[in-house]
């Protein structure tokens, strides 16, 4: 895969990213279950050497604001 893929993955931005509120490991992957401090992306990436094949952008409404 091209590593531009990689940097397109914005967590925050996928229907199963999640936030626990637990201080050690405060983001969340839905999908592949698992809770971390750093961004779930990353951990995939680091773990699989490949980008996270999961990543799915939640459809945007008018209320919704993307940084």
């Amino acid at each position: 895969m091209d590593s531009d893929k990689k940097d397109d993955i914005k967590c925050f931005q996928c229907v199963y990213f999640a936030i626990t509120w637990e201080p050690k490991t405060p983001r969340a992957c839905k999908l592949f279950g698992f809770k971390t401090a750093q961004m779930p992306s990353a951990v995939v990436f680091k773990s699989s050497g490949a980008p996270c094949e999961g990543f799915k952008r939640k459809e945007k409404t008018n209320n919704d604001y993307y940084i």
